[in-house]
């Protein structure tokens, strides 16, 4: 009987109220930062406002708007968020749009590092050390010491603006092979001075970020940090060195750690799993060369990471063993209530979802009328192949007929 009342109370988990720092959301769900390709001239767009209502509308506790460039320079794509004045009352729309619908608004914040071009980001692109991004492709700047205080400034900037625009939280993105990302992997940071080498000498920039960040969020601000568990690829970083960053940013002042891995310049699809669909990737290309390189070396640059529903799961339970104190919040593969439940019922303190919530951002609703509530998202990944180009959208919704090569590549990976 005590079993039994038991799993009754684990099973309000997913619907009781959540607090992470200053901030208490209505459930536990979060709509996490994938990039949506909806800010045409870096700024935002009535469709960004549009999806995030939906999504809020459809009962999640907190829709995050991804990938927030902290300067131009740290800009990946053309249609990518770049968080400055100017457009601090278009955002304030977005945040109040979201709070009509009961939701918590949340921004990501972060810099791509070498994940981009000059005519993208106005400079050559910079890194922890200089070299060539073969995934970019291009050469790219290491950063000066001298530099990496004003950059950690910017983020705290970041957080200053995030706020005028009405935000609850922000998420800094130091996972992913972005920024913060290439100064802690030993793959991408061969520094010399006192920011290379040792773990403790790559969290310096870190940290430094983090300074900026928590001073700027003040006592009203909620602080999460997307973080790798794994690099994903062999030379990069295992949990051996990522449970010591986890607890570095929690005695940093984290009020919680969202739990991922991958490295877009060389795991990319360790990040997301399933095939990148190349032919749809490159139909919606611009650039001719690209276009052809793309589909001619996509599949060797990009390789298949088989998907499995919760597949960060394995790792994340070893970081919630190592840190039993810590705001933890679950991403990866989520597609199903039943899923969600046992994920919080592990101990987890809130999930994110993606693909699910662009599949059906009333997918939270529907998980509370139904008990075994499961999205119909393929994993083609066709959303993730266009987004690149235009708008991130799930091809079960579009208004325009697919040309039938299309159809045809994401019959097939869905599928496997």
């Amino acid at each position: 009987m005590n079993s039994t009342n038991n799993m009754k109370e684990q099973r309000k988990l997913l619907f009781s109220p959540v607090t992470i720092g200053p901030l208490t959301l209505r459930n536990r769900t979060i709509r996490s930062a994938a990039f949506e390709s909806m800010c045409p001239g870096n700024a935002p767009s009535q469709m960004l406002l549009d999806y995030h209502r939906s999504v809020a509308a459809g009962g999640v506790g907190m829709t995050t708007v991804a990938y927030a460039a902290v300067t131009q320079s740290g800009l990946s794509f053309d249609r990518q968020l770049w968080l400055r004045p100017e457009i601090i009352p278009g955002l304030r729309e977005v945040t109040d749009a979201i709070h009509a619908e009961g939701a918590a608004a949340g921004i990501q914040i972060g810099h791509c590092g070498n994940m981009s071009h000059k005519k993208i980001c106005g400079v050559t692109p910079i890194s922890a050390c200089s070299g060539f991004n073969l995934y970019s492709p291009t050469f790219v700047r290491g950063m000066k010491k001298e530099e990496l205080p004003i950059m950690a400034k910017a983020y705290g900037q970041g957080v200053n603006l995030a706020r005028e625009a009405g935000f609850d939280a922000v998420e800094v993105h130091a996972g992913h092979g972005y920024l913060i990302s290439q100064f802690l992997s030993p793959s991408t940071n061969h520094r010399k001075d006192e920011y290379g080498g040792s773990l403790e000498n790559r969290m310096r920039f870190m940290d430094l970020v983090m300074g900026e960040v928590m001073k700027a969020a003040g006592n009203d601000m909620a602080v999460i940090v997307k973080m790798n568990m794994r690099d994903g690829f062999k030379g990069g970083m295992e949990l051996e060195e990522t449970i010591p960053v986890a607890k570095r940013l929690l005695e940093l002042g984290a009020h919680a750690l969202v739990l991922s891995g991958g490295f877009v310049s060389k795991a990319p699809m360790y990040v997301m799993r399933g095939a990148m669909p190349i032919r749809s990737m490159s139909y919606y290309m611009d650039c001719w060369w690209l276009k052809y390189g793309v589909r001619m070396f996509g599949k060797w640059m990009i390789p298949t990471v088989p998907f499995k529903e919760a597949y960060f799961l394995e790792d994340a339970l070893k970081f919630r063993e190592a840190l039993p104190d810590a705001s933890l919040i679950y991403v990866g593969g989520l597609v199903s209530r039943e899923k969600i439940e046992e994920v919080l019922d592990l101990g987890f303190d809130a999930v994110q979802m993606a693909r699910a919530l662009l599949n059906e951002p009333g997918f939270v609703n529907r998980m509370r009328q139904e008990g075994l509530a499961r999205c119909t998202c393929g994993h083609s990944n066709y959303c993730i192949g266009r987004m690149y180009t235009i708008e991130m959208a799930c091809h079960q919704h579009l208004k325009e007929k697919l040309p039938l090569c299309l159809q045809k590549e994401i019959e097939k990976l869905e599928k496997q």
